[in-house]
């Protein structure tokens, strides 16, 4: 295992070299026939996921099943994601910054690749499309290490990354999935920090866990998403129905899904027994504080884990509060700092939410299921970066450069 990950490392620092300096176009032209066979093979990729569908355990959760899952529509979404990042402008030569120097040094911050990217992921297959492509399209070799649940799916869709590289007579090692199931593998590719410049893990809380404790590189770390929706006094009452259950039951596996609703007091008794209504309607169970559970008798009570727990089911937390002081002290206090949302009519109450509450994403009036790199205008994304060094939010292409000083001179010398 070691021999493996160790060649990969090596192949993948060299195909860097060449990406970084690959014409746009180039790029653009292998992404979109990628994007083509993706679409071609689109019933080869759907076999390789029935496969892994197939050898699931009977046990295993319906959150589970969702994320691996894969549909004529979610491959075409991944052969459109793609389409779509190849469209972006090229992150890599933007110039940052420039300036002259009172002796004529022309100094420049330009954006360069990050180098080579590890991605450590779970059951997620898209992930291998979305990461492979954001990742060449930024000019970084890019290692995949998907999870065993989605192993067939997965390999498929590298080989037909593989196709867009070849197509344009790229190096087939700017894009490489590790072909074994043996988690050995991913302990062995956390040591490679002379050939990988940082890691992306997405998945569990063991997952993350488990990197964080043993990568020797580092991390764009994301760790789960406990995201709030807060009601404020002075929210829509139809508006909060919507957004809600939007936010919570669009697609609960998500770690974008809101896992816990917030409301003040003031308008606990008009607003918050028609959104709790939808949401056991829609099959969300609710579980609430002695304020929450007055409102109705199908509200089970909330234990003081539930304030931390990412659900990744149709479960969520509602609690009262005083005011958007006390909403902004639970937030803190609970969030993983994933993304939070305020819902107000009160321009200066959003303002306050949005400036003093500390996460990735801080919207008003919005669905925390927007918090989403293809929705963010990125076409894609490579994961939800919950840390503050480098990348925070999502992660799209411009978020895996970094840059260097490129300085001019006509012979200066110093003093």
């Amino acid at each position: 295992m070691k021999e493996l990950m160790l060649s990969m490392g090596k192949k993948a620092k060299a195909a860097a070299r060449v990406l970084a300096t690959a014409a746009p176009e180039l790029k653009n032209r292998a992404l979109t026939a990628a994007a083509r066979a993706i679409r071609d093979e689109s019933d080869a990729i759907l076999a390789a996921n029935k496969a892994d569908m197939d050898a699931l355990p009977p046990e295993t959760s319906p959150a589970m099943r969702d994320r691996l899952l894969l549909t004529p529509e979610r491959v075409e979404a991944m052969a459109k994601g793609i389409d779509e990042i190849a469209a972006l402008p090229d992150p890599v030569g933007r110039v940052l910054a420039e300036w002259t120097r009172p002796n004529g040094l022309r100094i420049s911050r330009v954006a360069v690749p990050l180098g080579v990217i590890g991605v450590i992921y779970e059951s997620r297959p898209n992930v291998t499309a979305d990461a492979g492509a954001l990742c060449f399209k930024s000019g970084n070799a890019v290692i995949l290490r998907g999870g065993s649940e989605s192993f067939h799916s997965s390999s498929k869709i590298a080989e037909l990354l593989h196709k867009g590289l070849e197509s344009a007579g790229l190096p087939a090692d700017c894009i490489q999935f590790v072909p074994t199931t043996d988690r050995a593998a991913v302990g062995e590719m956390l040591k490679l920090d002379e050939y990988i410049d940082v890691i992306v893990p997405r998945g569990g809380k063991s997952l993350i866990q488990r990197i964080t404790n043993e990568s020797r590189i580092p991390l764009f770390k994301h760790l789960n998403g406990i995201c709030h929706t807060y009601i404020h006094e002075s929210a829509d009452p139809a508006m909060a129905v919507k957004v809600v259950l939007n936010a919570k039951m669009r697609r609960t596996g998500t770690c974008n899904s809101t896992e816990t609703v917030l409301c003040d007091s003031a308008v606990s008794k008009t607003i918050l027994p028609a959104v709790i209504d939808a949401l056991i309607d829609a099959g969300c169970e609710v579980r609430g504080d002695g304020a929450v559970q007055s409102l109705d008798a199908r509200v089970t009570p909330a234990v003081a884990e539930d304030w931390d727990t990412e659900y990744l089911a149709p479960i969520v937390s509602v609690r009262v509060v005083k005011d958007i002081d006390e909403a902004i002290d639970h937030i803190a206090r609970h969030s993983s700092h994933h993304t939070e949302s305020i819902l107000a009519g009160d321009g200066a109450a959003a303002e306050k939410f949005m400036n003093a509450v500390d996460s990735a994403v801080v919207m008003a009036n919005a669905s925390t299921q927007f918090c989403d790199g293809g929705e963010f205008g990125m076409g894609a994304e490579i994961g939800i970066a919950t840390g503050r060094l480098h990348a925070r939010g999502p992660i799209g292409a411009e978020q895996l450069t970094t840059f260097k000083y490129q300085v001019r001179g006509a012979g200066q010398i110093r003093p």
